[in-house]
């Protein structure tokens, strides 16, 4: 065995999985996690403990997993993470824990995103679920939203012996877990149901269909007799690019493509939700979303594009969808801009009318600007456009909640170091706070949040 690389994981192969919705990525079997695990050099100051934005004991589950205890190894995650399974597939481990490892300096890091899947998956399927709280201590606690942000602050608090309550406006829990990101890369009933049940088996209640702002407000939770309320209600809320012909039928966003196939599974010719998915889709953006977007309407049969603004290097998306999109025959149309969708006579999207782009000086981000390259108009010959350009905030809670502050981008005022917002008792965390980003952030602020109630209820 070569220590200095990793132990390969097993993948559909591209051809394949670009037919199906079949999850990509097998994992690892009991003995290549054995292996990859004793590539571990147990250092004596962990860096990857500090890589990781809900500080999970790295090193300890690892050296469980190099015993063979795997049952010790999923309770040490279980410690900080109520969500390992999805972890371990979605993480953008390259940046955080596992760009932080020693041994990748000499080598490949070891892969601990993998190995968390593991243990996380060995544990369902051996029936081992997190510990609870040994007593409760009488006070209840309301989360509105069952997304990442909802269901960590929900699971902490419960570890505390609160008497948590998650509030979901949609029929299913799981927020963007469910809605959000497609089968093939986070199965829905094997995976998200399942860290779900677990989350529940803590004592937790969801009640879904109930939309805070509409069914009933904050002040009428206070009122009910929780004392105090968390906010991980995401961001929903599209952008769009505000081009013409963004009205024509056949553009989408890609919140909305993503979430007619995920929760309503329109790739399920068995369910009454169809979609008109395309025969040439072009997919604006280049982050994960834009990625999750092109791979599903690729296995929904069309020829499909990536449309981005800026070259590879500036893609936001991780590293490894991008290739999984390559390798799976998505198009990559890099420096280039959308200026106008093209409609037809009985509008619908005709075309997509682009500009190529260079790249100028950095801007604030530090990435180059696109600038346009002039005389490079050209259009894409597509029926269906989804634009996978970020989401902001639904301004529904805010806007129903007084002494409640929001920003000028509608995101909920709150500290990043315990979440509390400016009324008192309400706390917030993740994309309604941040704007959209990762689920592991999210979860980060919903362990902020749960810190902050706590220590708030504990001074009552």
């Amino acid at each position: 065995m070569d220590v200095l690389k990793k132990v390969p994981v097993r993948e559909q192969e591209p051809k394949v999985r670009a037919t199906n919705f079949e999850e990509v990525c097998y994992g690892y079997n009991g003995e290549e996690a054995v292996c990859e695990a004793f590539r571990c050099i147990k250092c004596k100051n962990p860096q990857c403990v500090k890589g990781c934005p809900v500080g999970i004991n790295i090193p300890g589950f690892i050296e469980k997993v190099q015993e063979g205890d795997i049952a010790a190894a999923y309770q040490i995650i279980s410690e900080s993470s109520a969500l390992p399974a999805i972890c371990g597939r979605v993480c953008p481990q390259e940046t955080q824990c596992e760009g932080k490892c020693i041994r990748g300096i000499k080598g490949d890091p070891i892969s601990i995103g993998k190995l968390e899947r593991y243990v996380a998956d060995w544990a369902k399927e051996n029936h081992v679920l997190p510990k609870k709280a040994e007593k409760m201590n009488g006070k209840k606690v309301a989360v509105i939203g069952s997304g990442p942000a909802g269901l960590t602050c929900a699971g902490d608090l419960a570890k505390l012996g609160y008497e948590v309550t998650i509030f979901e406006a949609l029929h299913e829990p799981g927020g963007v877990l469910t809605y959000g990101i497609p089968e093939f890369r986070l199965p829905k009933s094997a995976v998200v149901q399942q860290e779900i049940d677990n989350v529940k088996s803590l004592g937790v209640k969801i009640e879904c269909n109930v939309v805070i702002g509409k069914s009933m407000t904050i002040d009428q939770l206070f009122e009910e007799g929780f004392e105090a309320v968390f906010i991980g209600s995401g961001a929903g809320l599209p952008k769009f690019m505000g081009i013409p012909g963004e009205n024509a039928n056949g553009v989408f966003s890609a919140n909305e493509y993503l979430t007619r196939n995920n929760l309503m599974k329109a790739f399920d010719e068995t369910y009454d939700t169809p979609i008109s998915a395309g025969k040439k889709v072009a997919v604006v953006g280049g982050g994960n979303v834009a990625m999750d977007a092109a791979r599903t309407a690729l296995r929904l049969g069309a020829e499909t594009y990536i449309v981005y603004r800026r070259g590879e290097e500036e893609i936001p998306a991780r590293a490894e969808e991008v290739h999984h999109a390559k390798e799976e025959g998505v198009i990559f149309k890099l420096l280039t801009n959308p200026t106008e969708v093209l409609v037809d006579d009985k509008g619908w999207v005709s075309g997509l009318r682009c500009v190529e782009m260079e790249l100028g000086e950095p801007d604030a981000s530090g990435r180059r600007r696109p600038v346009v390259k002039e005389g490079s108009e050209f259009t894409l010959e597509v029926d269906t456009v989804i634009m996978a350009l970020g989401t902001s905030p639904n301004p529904l809670i805010s806007s129903t909640t007084e002494g409640l502050e929001t920003n000028k981008w509608k995101c909920i005022i709150a500290e990043e170091s315990n979440g509390q917002t400016t009324k008192e008792g309400v706390y917030a965390g993740g994309d309604a706070v941040t704007g959209a980003a990762t689920v592991i952030l999210a979860m980060e602020a919903g362990k902020a949040g749960a810190r902050g109630i706590h220590e708030y209820l504990s001074n009552r």
